[in-house]
């Protein structure tokens, strides 16, 4: 089961994050990290569905976005975007450059190819 959670905004909106197996590969070892800003859980859910990842559930809150992703993914203007998922919640080194997020077209052109 995909970690993932969500946090409620105070316009009434929520931003679902979402730790999936990536779908370019098969044995899944590499996650990415997907955020969605949507006017429910439900329609996050559908949003990524309709992309074609149709096996995404969101079943309790165990990793919730970060106020830094919720920042994130408010200033993208698709509102849905990825990067690679931390392995096993362990932080980067302070010296690496951290990841940048991504438009979910990028992992999906990927995916296809």
């Amino acid at each position: 089961m995909a970690a993932g959670g969500f946090c409620k905004l105070p316009d009434g909106m929520v931003v679902v994050a979402l730790n999936l197996p990536r779908p370019a590969l098969a044995d899944g070892t590499s996650d990415v990290r997907v955020l969605v800003h949507a006017h429910n859980r439900a329609r996050a859910l559908t949003r990524l569905r309709n992309l074609g990842l149709r096996a995404v559930y969101l079943r309790g809150n165990a990793a919730p976005p970060t106020p830094d992703e919720i920042t994130a993914v408010l200033h993208h203007p698709d509102g849905l975007i990825w990067r690679t998922a931390p392995d096993n919640g362990v932080a980067p080194p302070v010296v690496a450059v951290p990841e940048l997020w991504r438009p979910i077209r990028a992992l999906l052109r990927k995916a296809a190819a």
